[in-house]
């Protein structure tokens, strides 16, 4: 499958705003996008265009995907199988989005970037109910339990980042026990555990044209 695989503050200047893909490396004055806050390539600081309904929906399902690291193929099963299901269409995508296992690993804190995360289910030392899984779509349920594998190499990142991220809190619809690295999901994620300003309305006007 094909990924991005070019500088992550490049995406953060092209959609205008901070995505913190690197996590806490995005905070401080090294970060590109705090430097340099204008689009990139050659006309990035003299070309300001206003952009057009279609141009505003084009950039927020830009901006969703690249926050979640997936393409567009990925993108366009979520949006589809959320259409399906009870409920605002728009809300419902971004909980499937939510409930990716990557980006839960990422909610605990045990990673500090989704990126890291994703890594940290390839490497298969994430376990779901007691089984190794391998895939970082792979969505949680409420009740699921995630366990890290105990003898890994990684234990004193994941412990780290436990630290570093003590500012960010753990979202509402997970339990985090940091002691013996285990998480709990308690309920389904809501709209309002999406910190970030997304305008999903956007996207499903560009999906359903």
């Amino acid at each position: 499958m094909g990924r991005y695989i070019g500088p992550s503050c490049r995406l953060c200047r092209r959609e205008g705003q901070k995505l913190f893909l690197k996590g806490t490396r995005c905070v401080g004055e090294k970060c590109a996008y705090t430097r340099r806050d204008y689009s990139p390539g050659q006309h990035g600081q003299t070309r300001k265009t206003k952009l057009s309904n279609y141009g505003l929906q084009l950039r927020e399902k830009q901006k969703v995907k690249r926050i979640y690291g997936i393409l567009e193929k990925q993108f366009r099963r979520y949006f589809a199988l959320a259409s399906k299901k009870v409920g605002v269409t728009g809300e419902t995508l971004l909980q499937l989005l939510e409930r990716r296992l990557d980006n839960t690993i990422f909610r605990t804190c045990f990673a500090a970037s989704r990126t890291q995360a994703r890594q940290f289910v390839r490497h298969g030392i994430i376990f779901v109910d007691n089984r190794r899984v391998t895939i970082p779509s792979f969505l949680v349920n409420v009740n699921s339990k995630i366990t890290l594998k105990p003898t890994t190499k990684l234990l004193k990142l994941i412990k780290d980042n436990l630290e570093v991220s003590k500012e960010r809190s753990v979202s509402q619809w997970l339990k985090v026990d940091s002691e013996n690295l285990k998480a709990d999901v308690l309920s389904l994620p809501q709209r309002s555990d999406v910190q970030f300003p997304i305008s999903e309305q956007l996207i499903v006007e560009l999906y359903s044209k």
